[in-house]
């Protein structure tokens, strides 16, 4: 009777042995992170002016957020707290943009049993590449620089070594490095987190790279201004000095042609490190992200760089594709950068830090008709505040008591201001209240008056008019 009772155990464990096994299964991942690229400059997602054919197969494979955002700036560099904000899960005002001195995804995933690997730009300090990653091969630190000139280090003994001299462009070192980690026979679940630095300026690309743009070609935006009409609160920015003042259309689209050229150069390399991906035991079990730090202006409302609350430079483009996840769908759930790695945390069965305050939106990867954050709201250092709900979008000017309002619905590129209707007083007014209450529970004190505002015109600085 005992060898029939261990018999049957021993059969009991063995079927219990597959599922077990099944569940120790975790997805890896590999995030894709670009610098400065507009959310809509995909072809597959509406844009027929640019070429991406390697972004277009993730589209085709998974889900594309229409409204995913960063969450602003406190500095003209927004890609400083973007990037701690990602990779911590805390919001702008909470998050240590230099040294990410918290808890932060990468570490837990290492925690959890991941191998942990970047490589391209790191922007928080180097002393935290190695509270994130357990390898960094081909790091940029620093904020932008010629990809022909960069010097690239290594992550040897918990340090950076001496920076070299790229021997070539830095973003395609940057893939070269993410394709022999993914060639590399793994004996556990990885965590690749590949950060290009462009396309952000200068938009220096191989001479020899096929892809060029005809400016004649290249459509202005349809919110071109050649000056924006009031003082934003950071007009005289480095971003804003690239091109002068007011702005010359050839010019825009000049500086467009080169933008694309740049991502298309980069889409590039993104096809041949998915191509590694596809070639490798890895492909089936491999959550593939693809996000941006930030969009950028290029000419839309009169404005060049990112440091505005407008669409073009809050709204990131965001693409989730692997197991158990939609293919070539499209949501218009909102959500925040800092909500993407606590939603891998959840799919990878991986404890996120405590301090972390991203909302992982699961149920929107299951049903992308379902919505997950119902508001956004967004800053820039103290002069610009914004909300933005299903429908309308609020900015606010405290510094020289401007307000906007936009129905994204009806006017996607914020052209008409209807702030001043008297049919939308009510509206402004619960907007308003939405964006402090949101606001100050992130940890934002700054007022949204100002006992004495400035002149809100601006007129530029000779030096910046053409």
């Amino acid at each position: 009777m005992n060898r029939l009772l261990v018999a049957l155990a021993a059969l009991g464990l063995f079927a219990l042995a597959p599922a077990r096994a099944a569940e120790a299964v975790r997805p890896n991942v590999l995030f894709i992170f670009m610098d400065d690229q507009q959310a809509d400059t995909i072809a597959a997602l509406g844009n027929t002016n640019i070429r991406t054919p390697n972004l277009d197969r993730m589209v085709k494979r998974g889900l594309s957020f229409d409204r995913a955002y960063m969450q602003g700036g406190l500095n003209g560099a927004t890609c400083v707290p973007s990037r701690a904000m990602l990779l911590t899960g805390q919001p702008l005002f909470r998050a240590d943009e230099k040294l990410l001195r918290g808890e932060t995804w990468p570490a837990a995933f290492g925690e959890a049993g991941y191998t942990t690997f970047m490589s391209g730009k790191w922007h928080n300090g180097p002393p935290s590449i190695p509270k994130c990653f357990q390898e960094a091969r081909g790091i940029f630190s620093g904020g932008m620089t010629n990809p022909l000139k960069a010097k690239l280090s290594d992550l040897v003994d918990g340090k950076l070594a001496v920076p070299e001299l790229s021997p070539k462009h830095a973003c395609a070192v940057f893939a070269d490095e993410a394709v022999a980690f993914l060639k590399r026979k793994q004996d556990r679940p990885f965590f690749c987190y590949l950060a290009f630095d462009g396309p952000h300026d200068p938009h220096v690309v191989p001479d020899d790279f096929p892809v060029k743009y005809d400016p004649d070609a290249i459509p202005l935006p349809s919110n071109f201004l050649p000056q924006h009409p009031f003082n934003n609160g950071e007009m005289s920015v480095r971003d804003e000095a690239l091109l002068a003042w007011p702005r010359d259309p050839k010019k825009v689209c000049e500086m467009i042609a080169d933008y694309y050229r740049y991502i298309s150069y980069l889409d590039w390399e993104i096809g041949r490190v998915l191509d590694t991906l596809d070639a490798s035991p890895h492909a089936k079990n491999t959550i593939v992200v693809f996000a941006a730090d930030s969009g950028v202006a290029r000419g839309q409302h009169g404005l060049i760089g990112k440091q505005n609350c407008y669409e073009h430079s809050m709204r990131v483009p965001l693409v989730l594709a692997g197991p158990g996840i939609p293919k070539g769908k499209r949501t218009r759930a909102m959500c925040y950068l800092f909500d993407v790695l606590p939603t891998l945390g959840k799919l990878c069965g991986v404890a996120g830090p405590k301090t972390s305050e991203g909302i992982e939106f699961t149920g929107t990867i299951t049903d992308p008709e379902r919505a997950a954050r119902p508001h956004l709201v967004f800053a820039y250092k103290a002069v610009q505040r914004a909300v933005r709900d299903d429908r309308w979008k609020l900015i606010r000017y405290p510094q020289v008591n401007k307000t906007q309002l936009f129905d994204l619905q009806a006017d996607p590129a914020e052209i008409t201001n209807l702030a001043e209707k008297p049919d939308h007083a009510a509206r402004l007014k619960d907007l308003l209240a939405v964006m402090t209450t949101e606001l100050q529970q992130f940890g934002d004190k700054t007022p949204l008056t100002v006992e004495k505002p400035l002149p809100a015109e601006w007129t530029p600085p000779k030096k910046q008019q053409e």
